[in-house]
């Protein structure tokens, strides 16, 4: 039964905490003798795992209270003619730059290399996230550690052996993330748990910015979620694609830790109140 059911923590403390009370109505009526001794031992035992189980539950509520949303304006809705006059003007009310690279060969379109985001390291203090849309990966990514990046983000498509570049990433100093596309299976990243730092969902289809959110994708956050809280690995869940005031709500409730939003911030000009209107969904 236990087996059968392990995944459901409240069967399992209840089945605990029925042996028991079961153990216990036996030794209340049974004669003293050295069993008697043994089942009180067994009981002891049974009310010990029920405990442990329900800490470690609490401790997870405990992680899932604590989480607070995090805000990462994407560059490639910005002006590009002013890219460093767009990062100081959204610094204040941002917690990272997302900057995404883009080679025409792993995504149908190009936009900047380490080079750009060198010039750009001067403008901020803030952490760059950057999110790597290249084939071949492992010959660039010490370019773009150099260059300033705090975070390298990659997919599992772009080289033959995404654990080790995953390893090569975080010996580089960064943090090491990795990207799932809407093709792509959850499956894929459970072997890279340990060696991961944020796993980002894609809600559109890589390579453009603009794009309609795909709802679809709203199942695999919550997947996600769920393996990010049963490990015991620090990992932050960032979405990007379609990101908005109206589609936020359910990828916050899905499990996000970051949202990616380019349009829905730089559209106008009043980045304040649209990174608010993202953050206010939840205060």
């Amino acid at each position: 039964s236990l087996r059968a059911k392990r995944s459901n923590p409240g069967h399992i403390i209840n089945t605990w905490l029925f042996h028991s009370y079961f153990l216990d109505c036996f030794v209340a009526s049974a004669p003293r003798n050295d069993n008697n001794y043994l089942f009180l031992n067994i009981k002891r035992n049974c009310l010990s795992k029920a405990q442990v189980i329900l800490s470690r539950d609490s401790l997870s509520m405990e992680k899932i209270k604590k989480r607070s949303l995090q805000i990462s304006p994407s560059l490639l809705s910005a002006d590009f003619a002013r890219l460093g006059e767009e990062i100081k003007a959204v610094e204040p009310f941002a917690d990272m730059i997302h900057i995404d690279v883009m080679d025409g060969h792993f995504v149908p379109n190009l936009s900047i290399g380490a080079p750009v985001i060198k010039k750009l390291r001067p403008w901020t203090k803030l952490p760059f996230d950057v999110h790597l849309m290249i084939s071949p990966i492992d010959p660039f990514i010490e370019d773009f550690a150099e260059a300033g990046a705090d975070s390298l983000t990659v997919h599992p498509e772009a080289g033959p052996h995404i654990y080790r570049t995953l390893q090569a990433i975080k010996a580089l100093g960064c943090k090491a993330g990795v990207a799932l596309n809407p093709g792509t299976s959850v499956e894929v990243i459970k072997p890279l748990l340990p060696v991961v730092d944020l796993i980002l969902v894609m809600t559109v289809n890589p390579g453009f910015s603009g794009q309609e959110f795909l709802a679809s994708q709203l199942q695999k956050i919550r997947d996600i979620r769920s393996l990010i809280n049963e490990s015991e690995f620090p990992i932050l869940l960032q979405v990007d694609g379609g990101i908005s005031p109206l589609t936020a709500p359910s990828v916050i409730n899905a499990g996000a830790d970051i949202l990616v939003a380019g349009q829905a911030i730089f559209n106008t000009s009043h980045y304040q109140e649209n990174i608010q209107a993202l953050r206010g969904k939840i205060d």
